[in-house]
């Protein structure tokens, strides 16, 4: 959420780099702005009579003292009149409060100064590509075909038990996402970043503090009677583990590292692009996220990409890197990068990592601050990144390492695995 001063002083500028989003709703920016000075004209209003009731209150102490009984009763009369003002300005105010943070909620994070002007994926903007792409025999299979195959996953029994997009992992299946999900965050931890167990549902405040609602409201499942949901990525409960803190400078940066199950709903996706694991509702994945001071967080972007980016040339994978255009680019993020991995047998990009810098935007909503050298509170920058979403780097995987008969270990696997082969 934009703070209210950065939108008080940069009207014009949000104006035009919200536009490289095409962000249509701009009248909403003049309509925040006007509220804004309604609510502080109330306050000030707010603040006066409260004054008055307060010295009312003082002399009233006073008189009563000195058995001024009569002036005593005018001054009681005097203070509950203050008290009906009073009371109207602060169910004014609140209404105008609670209507200004709903306009807020509405407007998306200011895209950064690097993020490339575009309306669709389409737009988007190669930064790298590695030339690891394997030449397959003519009669390579598809992930799903090669799961059932050797009996590594089995999606129709993940149908019998659930639905559509809970596949079920079997055997060595089974111990390579399990080997996949040690590897990841043993290199995480390597790196510096601190592991934590989180829970996998949280409350309506949890969700809102990062962005996924109410923007995403459509996407997560419910629990109604608690009112608490599942999460969609481990960034949720990872960065609300920060919510509502003030942090002394020298406690930064922060780094966090944790493996969780991961649920969407992912409502209308049909077709083959959600053939086998190219798209689930519950799916593993490691996620990485950091906490820094502003004038570090462009620093710590790069590092991250450069993290994942060591991780996929270990594991052997053809990938490229993507700069999200402004058209494409996530609700709360200033900037993102996708990781795609290329399956030579589906003969497409897959998705499997975003690296995003919100910059203050989820800060604003998670009252995340700390104070610099100067004593100052400052709101701080968020960031995180999938490292790795584990579906599709399991497609890429067996896909692009399926020789006859077998399905080959990357060599830094093996030591996970215990096996070189499947």
């Amino acid at each position: 959420m934009l703070p209210l001063q950065f939108i008080r002083n940069n009207k014009d500028k949000i104006i035009l780099k919200l536009s490289k989003r095409n962000f249509k709703n701009i009248k909403i920016i003049e309509h925040i702005i006007s509220l804004d000075e309604t609510c502080r004209k109330i306050q000030v209003e707010l603040d006066k009579e409260l004054s008055n009731a307060n010295n009312i209150n003082k002399q009233i102490g006073k008189l009563f003292k000195e058995n001024k009984r009569l002036e005593v009763e005018e001054l009681k009369e005097k203070s509950l009149k203050i008290k009906s003002i009073t009371k109207k300005l602060q169910n004014e105010l609140k209404k105008n409060k609670d209507q200004l943070l709903n306009l807020r909620t509405q407007v998306p994070n200011v895209p950064d100064e690097k993020v490339p002007t575009g309306i669709s994926e389409n737009d988007n903007e190669e930064v790298y590509k590695n030339d690891k792409i394997a030449s397959l025999d003519k009669d390579a299979l598809p992930h799903w075909e090669l799961a059932e195959k050797n009996k590594i996953i089995d999606f129709e029994l993940g149908n019998k038990i659930t639905g559509a997009g809970f596949p079920v992992y079997i055997g060595k299946g089974a111990k390579l996402q399990r080997a996949l999900i040690n590897y990841l965050l043993d290199k995480n931890i390597s790196a510096g970043y601190k592991e934590y167990q989180v829970p996998h549902v949280v409350n309506e405040d949890s969700g809102f503090a990062t962005g996924q609602l109410p923007d995403k409201e459509g996407q997560m499942y419910h629990i109604k009677n608690e009112n608490l949901y599942l999460i969609p990525t481990a960034e949720v409960p990872l960065t609300n583990l920060y919510r509502n803190k003030l942090i002394n400078h020298d406690e930064l940066p922060i780094s966090m590292t944790g493996y969780t199950p991961c649920f969407r709903r992912e409502a209308g996706s049909y077709g083959s692009d959600v053939r086998g694991l190219n798209r689930l509702h519950q799916f593993d994945k490691v996620e990485i996220v950091r906490i820094e001071k502003p004038e570090n967080s462009s620093k710590a972007l790069e590092e991250m990409i450069n993290h994942v980016k060591n991780i996929l040339n270990e594991l052997e994978l053809p990938f490229r890197i993507l700069k999200l255009c402004g058209g494409d680019l996530g609700f709360a993020s200033s900037i993102t990068f996708d990781f795609e991995i290329y399956s030579t047998a589906q003969k497409k990009w897959l998705e499997i990592s975003s690296v995003s810098n919100f910059k203050d935007f989820q800060s604003e909503r998670l009252k995340l601050r700390y104070k610099n050298n100067n004593g100052e509170k400052k709101l701080l920058h968020t960031l995180n990144g999938s490292s790795l979403a584990l579906p599709r780097l399991m497609a890429g995987l067996i896909e692009n390492n399926q020789v006859s008969g077998a399905i080959k270990i990357p060599k830094k696997l093996i030591p996970y695995t215990g096996f070189d082969k499947i």
